[in-house]
């Protein structure tokens, strides 16, 4: 039976602008439709207040999902605690066994003393990822569970150092600047990390587990947060652990297709979904949605990031997997 598996960066999903809004809608429910996904991995899914004090809420995504096949799905956000932005999301048509978000839970904030501070730093400052990683476990008919990984990681932007900056693009000294890079690339290979540590984990538990990692990494195959997370044999040295290697499914796409992003003319593939060899032996197809990329960013209703999907096929000894439109 068929099983398919989407990641899709929202692109700040939020219904403040009503009649922007409504327009986005049916743009981003003909992106949904196509992707005809049983499980959608999404990012920048942003939460609002039905009043002032009122907790936050889902509202914007479930108008998106009300009349597609998706409004019956399971929601899995990892907290009760929802942010203002930038929520990740797993929908599934299965039930969510369980759901958390991770963060410093399992890599604790690097110490670092700032060189190019202003005034000079008093000693050394936690540097802490800007996001979480959700991790869901989704109950798969036949009674398997698939390892579910969405994730949004820091994209390469220096960040803040104090008293380098005159504006919010613009900065006082090279170094200032060069120390803010330093910063960032801290923070998007440690979300990386726990990433990859928690997988650990789940293979600890089950050496043949159903692992995907999808979302916005904000890098490209070869860069290091994918690095980190694939575990690659070129990179461990070691076979036995080759097992435990996960592997970016955009490799089965041909090299001038493979790209979730144009900026300023330059193609770029930096959403992925990464499976595990368990998971990888179902894989049978994946495509990346990316004929509309290239509008103007200030007019755009769609995102400015294609989604991936893949194909899978579960055995027969999985169970029967209910779905309808395979």
């Amino acid at each position: 039976m068929l099983l398919r598996i989407a990641t899709f960066n929202l692109e700040s999903l939020d219904d403040e602008d009503a009649p922007h809004f409504a327009q986005r809608i049916g743009v981003l429910r003909q992106r949904l439709d196509r992707l005809n996904a049983d499980i959608l991995c999404l990012q920048e899914v942003n939460a609002q207040r039905s009043t002032k004090n009122a907790p936050r809420a889902l509202r914007a995504l479930r108008a998106l999902l009300e009349g597609t096949g998706y409004a019956g799905f399971h929601l899995a956000t990892g907290t009760d605690h929802l942010a203002d932005r930038h929520n990740l999301v797993v929908a599934s048509r299965w039930p969510v066994a369980e759901s958390r978000l991770l963060k410093h839970d399992l890599v604790p904030p690097p110490a670092v003393r700032m060189v190019t501070a202003n005034p000079p730093a008093a000693g050394e400052e936690p540097v802490c990822w800007d996001r979480p990683v959700l991790h869901a476990r989704i109950a798969l008919p036949g009674g398997r569970d698939l390892h579910v990984f969405d994730l949004h990681l820091r994209a390469p932007l220096a960040a803040p150092v104090p008293g380098q900056k005159k504006a919010a693009l613009s900065w006082s000294s090279v170094g200032g600047w060069a120390e803010g890079f330093f910063l960032a690339s801290i923070k998007r290979a440690g979300q990386a990390l726990e990433t990859r540590l928690a997988v650990e984990r789940v293979f600890d538990a089950d050496g043949e587990a159903l692992v995907v990692v999808a979302g916005d990494y904000n890098a490209e195959d070869r860069q290091t947060p994918v690095r980190i997370i694939r575990g690659d044999l070129d990179d461990t040295g070691n076979a036995p652990l080759e097992a435990r290697a996960l592997v970016p499914l955009e490799l089965a796409v041909p090299e001038e297709k493979r790209f979730t992003v144009l900026y300023e003319g330059q193609a770029a593939m930096l959403d992925h979904l990464l499976v595990s060899r368990a998971l990888l032996g179902w894989f049978r197809a994946v495509e990346v949605h990316n004929e509309q990329l290239g509008g103007d960013p200030e007019t755009a209703l769609d995102s400015d990031h294609a989604p991936v999907v893949a194909a899978f096929e579960t055995p027969d000894s999985v169970g029967q997997l209910h779905r309808t439109g395979a």
